[in-house]
Parts: C-alpha cells; structure tokens; sequence
C-alpha cells in the first residue's frame, strides 16, 4: 500500500527516509534494542543503511510490515520504531495484524511509545479493518508488555519456544486487542466463549493428555515404544 502519515499531539509517524539512518544506527547500537528485539545484533551502519533506504520501502510495497520512524514534532528527533507485522493474514477472513516497536534509549519514559502506539491501533482499527491485533514479546521483556498493557492490550498467555532469538528458541508473552476493547465495531459477528468452557480446557486438555498417555487410569501406557 501506499505509504501514510499518522500524528499525534507531541509525534510525527511517518515511512523511514534514507536520512533516517544516523539516527536509527545510533539508536540500535543499545544492548536492549538488541536483547529484545529482531534487529541484528553487532548493529552496523550497513544495517540501518539498508533498513531505512531498502526494507522499508519495500514492506511498505509489498504490503509486509508498515514501518514509521516516530518523531518528535518540536524538532524531529528519532524516538523509535512502531508498526505492523505479519500481515499474512490482514487482508484474509480473519483480519489480524501484530503490534510492533522499539525506542531509543533516551526517549524511554515519556510516554511517546504509547501515544504512538495509540496512533496505530486506531489506523488499524478503523482504516485497515484489523479485527484483532496481537502483541508478542519475548518473555521477560517487562518494559515492552507495559506499554502493551497501557493501551488496552489483554494478555493471553506464553507461548513456549516461539521466539528463536540468537539461534535459541526462546518463550514469548502474547497478548491481543479487539476493536471492542475500544468500543470500536468489528464487521466480523464475534462469539467468545462461555465462561464456563473457557475455564474448564485446561483441565479438559490435561485429562485428555493423561488418558493419551495411560495415566488417567494410574498405570503406565500399554502401547508399544518405537525408537
């Protein structure tokens, strides 16, 4: 899709430009950017090089992730990066798009991530027709699953070994956000589930494994063992 521009009161978010890339090496050289997120990790000039003048671009072409280098409006300083991912399944029946982002060291604890991220969701939300919204973190990103919360996200759960970082599979916080969340409406009818049901299929799902593997009945499984 064609690039778009999004602003809110104090930030500009807008498509990377190639004079983005001072800015994003120098930002991407803090360990926690390259602890916590898919950026590589030595960061070189050759990476933001690419990122700003290549990638972007192209996601944004090819309908991939949509990138925007938030700004700050008083005199247009780098605060970070924030966008949608996987977007394999924006334009299916299911809708669903993921919240990306990450922000330069010294810009943390101003609360421009989450104006940002307010900005997106609404685009998402009423312009994009995203109907659910995922947020994904490795485990133990705290700083991330707060800014998460903040703008309404509802944590779902961890996922085991999702996350492949530094060639080690890894755990991964998920949360997601609904339209309804923000009394916004959705052109898919929704129906969760009953109370009841959802709290019982844990319980379901581990007496359904025992019984697979012979232990509800208290003795050991008699099918036969393949090496």
């Amino acid at each position: 899709m064609e690039p778009v521009t999004l602003t809110t009161e104090r930030l500009i978010l807008r498509p990377f430009r190639p004079s983005d890339t001072d800015a994003v090496f120098a930002a991407c050289q803090d360990p926690d950017i390259q602890r916590w997120t898919s950026v590589p990790s030595p960061y070189e000039r050759a990476h933001a090089e690419d990122f700003t003048g290549r990638i972007c671009p192209e996601n944004w072409r090819d309908d991939v992730t949509y990138d925007f280098a938030v700004v700050t409006k008083s005199d247009g300083a780098l605060v970070g990066a924030m966008g949608l991912v996987r977007l394999a399944h924006l334009r299916s029946p299911e809708h669903q798009a993921e919240l990306g982002y990450w922000t330069a060291r010294e810009r943390r604890r101003h609360g421009y991530t989450g104006e940002a991220a307010r900005a997106v969701i609404e685009w998402a939300f009423t312009r994009l027709g995203v109907e659910r919204l995922e947020w994904c973190s490795e485990a133990g990103n705290e700083g991330s699953r707060a800014v998460a919360l903040g703008v309404g996200f509802r944590m779902e759960g961890t996922d085991r070994a999702r996350i492949v970082h530094q060639g080690t599979r890894r755990d991964a916080w998920r949360g997601a956000l609904l339209p309804s969340d923000w009394g916004l409406p959705s052109t898919t009818p929704y129906l969760p589930a009953k109370a009841s049901v959802a709290a019982n299929a844990p319980q379901e799902e581990q007496e359904a494994s025992d019984q697979a593997t012979g232990q509800a009945s208290g003795r050991a499984s008699t099918a036969p063992s393949v090496a």
